[in-house]
């Protein structure tokens, strides 16, 4: 009779099971994914032509302030009002050009 030792079968079995489960995904997963490799290959149509007109924005020559949004920075703000940070930092001495808060007022004129 030959007996299997205990070591063998606590660890060897486990690690067996794995090994197993191991080579039947790598068996199957082209099989299973061959279908979205199939989609990936093939050329989706190209999205709907959409034409948007962007409008410029009016600045007023009483506008005085700047609400900061979400996303805004100096280059940004600075940008969209047709002006410069520097001239941004020099009306508004104040604040931190790295920590500009949404809600916050800047003065721009």
């Amino acid at each position: 009779m030959v007996t299997i030792p205990y070591w063998l079968i606590r660890y060897g079995l486990p690690a067996g099971f794995l090994l197993l489960a191991t080579v039947a995904i790598l068996v199957v997963r082209p099989v299973i994914h061959a279908e979205e490799t199939e989609r990936a290959v093939r050329p989706s149509p190209p999205p709907p032509a959409q034409v948007a007109t962007p409008r410029p924005r009016a600045r007023s020559p009483r506008t005085t302030g700047y609400e900061v949004r979400s996303g805004d920075t100096l280059a940004t703000i600075a940008a969209r009002l047709g002006t410069t940070v520097d001239e941004l930092l020099v009306l508004n001495p104040g604040i931190d050009p790295h920590a500009l808060r949404v809600g916050q007022s800047l003065r721009v004129d």
